[in-house]
C-alpha cells in the first residue's frame, strides 16, 4: 500500500461520518496487513471491541512497559480473555530492576528520560512494527489528547508511511462512555504511563 497525503485526505472526506465499525471495514477493504495497538489505558476497550468485532484474528500489539498498575494488568487480562485477543506482547530488552538501579523513572527534564522512553516504549514498538510490517495500523488516537494529535484525523500516515486509522478520533469521553455502557463493557481508569507523566504529553509513538 502506497498512499499519498491526498489519498488520505480523500479517505477522511469519504468516511468521516461513518460509525467506527464501518470505518474499520472500509480500512480493511483497502487491502494489506492490519494490526491493532493497545496499552489498555482508559477507553481502549472501545477500540478493542470495535476492531475485534470486525476482524477477530487481527494481531493486537501490546508493548508492556513493565510499569502498569495492578488494576491495568487485571483489566488487560480480563479483556484478552473476553475478546480472545490475538495478543502479540513486546517488552523492553532491559529488566525493570536493572533500569531502576541505573536511573529509576527520570523526570521529564532529565536527559535520561529520553533513554528511558526509548527503552520502555519506543524500541519495543519499533521492533513490533518491524516484525509485523503492517500496511494499516488501528489505534485509539482522539482529537483533544495532545497538540500533535489535534493535527491528525481518522486516517493519517505514520512517519514510515503506514496508514493509521483512529475510528473514534472525533469522539468525546462522554460519547465513548455511552458506547461502552450500551455494550455492557467495563473500563479501568487507574492507569500510569511512566513516559508521559502528564496526560496531555505526547508519548512518542505518533511523532
Amino acid at each position: 500500500m502506497n498512499l499519498s497525503v491526498t489519498d488520505v485526505r480523500q479517505l477522511n472526506d469519504r468516511f468521516r461520518e461513518l460509525p467506527p465499525e464501518e470505518i474499520i471495514r472500509k480500512a480493511i477493504g483497502l487491502g494489506g496487513k492490519s494490526v491493532l495497538s493497545t496499552n489498555f489505558r482508559p477507553y481502549e476497550v472501545a477500540i478493542l471491541h470495535a476492531v475485534n468485532s470486525v476482524m477477530p484474528e487481527i494481531p493486537v500489539i501490546w508493548c508492556d512497559t513493565g510499569y502498569n498498575t495492578p488494576d491495568t494488568y487485571r483489566h488487560a487480562e480480563k479483556l484478552i480473555n473476553k475478546f480472545n485477543l490475538n495478543i502479540k506482547l513486546y517488552v523492553p530488552q532491559q529488566t525493570r530492576a536493572y533500569r531502576e538501579m541505573l536511573m529509576g523513572i527520570p523526570e521529564i527534564d532529565d536527559p535520561n528520560h529520553a533513554i528511558f522512553t526509548e527503552q520502555v516504549k519506543l524500541e519495543p514498538f519499533k521492533r513490533a512494527m518491524m516484525e509485523h510490517q503492517p500496511d494499516i495500523w488501528f489505534t485509539n488516537l482522539r482529537k483533544g489528547q495532545t497538540t500533535l494529535r489535534d493535527t491528525l484525523d481518522i486516517f493519517s500516515l505514520s512517519n514510515t508511511g503506514v496508514l493509521k486509522v483512529s475510528p473514534f478520533y472525533h469522539w468525546s469521553d462522554a460519547r465513548l462512555d455511552t458506547y461502552i455502557n450500551k455494550r455492557g463493557l467495563t473500563d479501568e481508569f487507574r492507569y500510569f504511563d511512566p513516559t508521559k507523566v502528564l496526560g496531555n504529553r505526547e508519548c512518542g509513538l505518533h511523532t
